[in-house]
């Protein structure tokens, strides 16, 4: 049996899959919250994203926010990630 992917695979698969990125770099940043609330232990519940897509041109931060959120949500939604830090930004910007 092949093991899972790591969260960051899972997580640059999905961004890739749903936004064709120029540019992506997904940051596992769990061992700064080792032992604090929402560690559950794994190394793998706090993450910062970097992104660059065309999908974002023209929209608010918050749109782009949301494109990412709805790209991950059945990674968020039942707890997998805790903590998503994410900058996202057109080309040229």
């Amino acid at each position: 049996m092949n093991a899972p992917a790591s969260m960051a695979s899972q997580i640059e698969q999905r961004l890739s899959a749903a936004l064709q990125p120029s540019a992506l770099t997904v940051s596992n940043d769990s061992w700064q919250h080792s032992g604090h609330m929402g560690d559950d232990g794994s190394g793998e519940s706090h993450f910062t994203v970097m992104v660059e897509s065309a999908a974002f041109a023209g929209l608010s931060r918050v749109a782009r926010q949301r494109l990412v959120n709805k790209a991950l949500a059945d990674l968020i939604d039942p707890g997998h990630i805790h903590a998503l830090a994410i900058k996202a930004k057109a080309p040229g910007e």
